[in-house]
């Protein structure tokens, strides 16, 4: 919903970039999500997690009160930060997998034991 909010006029989206004037190297926008694979849903949850603090800049607006209900609480955030770290080593394996022109087969042993001990970690 806020993805929609930001991103529907050239206006938003120049507000929301310049919420992040001098933090951040490269400024960015949210997004909504890309294909329907798992992963992208990965990398929706770590880049809203990394603008965590602009969409608050963003909300506070006068013109975009009614939209405050939108405020993500510290609760949640350490909640997406939890998921994106049980999640980055998966996403990591998917796409290095996914990359490879030729088997893989051979490297499923070192994938699922790097898997299996991140998850034992995260526990």
């Amino acid at each position: 919903m806020l993805a929609v909010l930001i991103t529907l006029s050239p206006g938003r989206r120049k507000e929301c970039i310049d919420c992040q004037n001098a933090t951040l190297r490269i400024a960015v926008l949210p997004i909504m999500d890309v294909k329907t694979h798992w992963n992208s849903t990965a990398k929706l949850f770590e880049c809203a997690y990394r603008l965590r603090e602009f969409p608050r800049k963003f909300l506070q607006n006068p013109q975009y009160s009614e939209y405050r209900p939108l405020f993500t609480t510290q609760d949640e955030w350490t909640i997406v930060k939890y998921v994106v770290e049980v999640l980055r080593p998966f996403r990591y394996w998917t796409r290095w997998m996914s990359k490879r022109d030729t088997v893989t087969l051979h490297h499923v042993i070192i994938v699922y034991n790097d898997m299996f001990d991140h998850m034992d970690g995260m526990m």
